[in-house]
């Protein structure tokens, strides 16, 4: 045990860019995120999920009879509601909602413009084919993710088993000469990772089969997981049609609960309470799996490390200001930058150049309060909403982590910008847990600020 104890080496990156406080290691950045009441956030997006309640509802955002959206209080003025499916959007000519753009060519999308405008009728071959864009919502904590894997529960292995009826007769015939199981394949706009939720996650799927329609194939997909998985709206598209590329824009939310000894309506960085906290002794010890997370083999420039096993006690923020972490967030606004930083497990490809590169429309923070049917004062929350044109791999959960560890150490307001000149990405905080995670929808057209939930 002695031996183990003198082998055990834990790694800390020593900041040089200036702040206030003392900034968390990364076990005190991840034990200060998880320890919460998560639990509450995830009812809320499942009610959300099932339609029982509006994700606008948690900001106070109120709907007139017109059909006009006014904004928190009634103070912002928007023009359309988010939990609106896209084929309505298009249909009352307002720009739909969007998803994450990876690499790839981007096509201008709409179901009543250009895609619509391709017809199939008259054609042959690859052109006769039925495509369907497939809007889904689905709670992140009852699946293993979207992308399908060996033995685990994830959304793309229960979608493409739903949509096996539509598969036209020759390539059934294929994948049973393959002994493959008889399974459309459904090309998604962006892959949520395990624990994300999705409101408006666009899929497609085609078909030689002519004989099938948009309500067989929504009876099947809702029929798999009743109260988990759910269709927003199926429609036929034309072919050229695909979530990814045609994408323009991505939303994604993230509601932070707050414990009730916090006071996150802070206003300024001077009512920071500081004290000298040991997160051992107030979270306790997580096992080594979470450890082994945060310790990748990463560049080991600006690292420094001792061997007896002890980070030792030192002042830190106990707290954060919500204000501080808006301000943060808005410094990346309308900028292209790299965000490789942010990132955790990417593919080589995807550390350097261009495809590290993400343009940020919108960042912002506010306060609100999740209500609950049990508790009447509910449970008080920070939101987070981020709208790019990519993201890339737990890009916005590192994102929200270090944007809350840098506003607790009273950080300068160009605190992220500076981090993505970082070598090492230890410089950032370990992601956010990813029951706090939404993507709230996935947009074809033209970016409109207007359609934020928080301005």
């Amino acid at each position: 045990m002695e031996n183990e104890k003198e082998s055990k080496v834990y790694f800390h990156y020593t900041h040089t860019h200036p702040s206030k406080f003392s900034r968390w290691t990364v076990r005190e950045s991840f034990q200060f995120m998880y320890n919460r009441p998560w639990q509450r956030v995830l009812d809320f997006y499942s009610n959300v999920v099932t339609g029982r309640c509006l994700l606008s509802e948690l900001l106070g955002i109120k709907v007139d009879s017109w059909g006009n959206i006014g904004g928190i209080d009634g103070k912002q003025n928007r023009t359309k509601l988010p939990e609106i499916d896209l084929d309505e959007y298009a249909s009352a000519n307002l720009s739909p909602q969007t998803h994450p753009i990876h690499d790839g060519e981007i096509v201008e999308a709409s179901d009543k413009t250009e895609f619509g405008n391709v017809l199939t009728k008259d054609r042959g071959g690859r052109w006769a084919r039925l495509t369907f864009k497939i809007v889904l919502s689905y709670h992140g904590a009852s699946f293993d993710g979207w992308q399908k894997q060996p033995s685990l529960n994830t959304v793309q292995g229960l979608v493409e088993a739903s949509l096996g009826t539509f598969v036209d007769e020759k390539k059934a015939q294929q994948l049973k000469e393959k002994c493959l199981p008889v399974e459309g394949n459904a090309f998604v706009a962006g892959r949520t990772d395990k624990g994300v939720t999705a409101l408006q996650q666009v899929c497609s799927f085609y078909t030689w089969k002519k004989d099938v329609k948009v309500q067989d194939i929504e009876d099947a997909i809702n029929g798999a997981v009743p109260g988990k998985l759910r269709v927003i709206s199926v429609s036929e598209v034309s072919r050229i049609f695909h979530p990814n590329f045609s994408a323009k824009w991505r939303r994604y939310f993230y509601i932070f609960p707050l414990n009730d000894w916090e006071d996150g309506d802070q206003n300024s960085e001077s009512e920071i309470d500081v004290q000298k906290i040991s997160f051992d002794e107030k979270y306790g010890e997580h096992g080594s799996e979470h450890d082994a997370e945060f310790n990748g083999g990463e560049d080991s420039d600006n690292l420094i490390f001792d061997d007896d096993g002890e980070f030792g006690s030192r002042k830190n923020p106990s707290t954060f200001s919500i204000s501080r972490v808006d301000q943060l967030l808005q410094q990346l606004e309308g900028k292209l930058l790299s965000y490789k930083i942010f990132a955790r497990d990417t593919k080589a490809s995807r550390n350097i150049g261009p495809p590290t590169e993400c343009f940020v429309f919108h960042a912002r923070a506010t306060e609100a309060r999740l209500l609950s049917y049990n508790d009447g004062e509910g449970t008080k929350v920070m939101c987070i909403e981020l709208v790019a044109n990519r993201f890339l791999r737990k890009m916005v959960r590192v994102l929200v982590a270090t944007s809350i560890r840098e506003a607790a150490a009273g950080a300068e307001d160009d605190a992220l910008l500076k981090l993505m000149d970082a070598t090492c990405r230890r410089a950032t905080a370990p992601p956010a847990p990813p029951d706090g995670l939404c993507l709230v929808d996935v947009g074809y057209t033209e970016f409109d600020r207007q359609n934020c939930f928080i301005r």
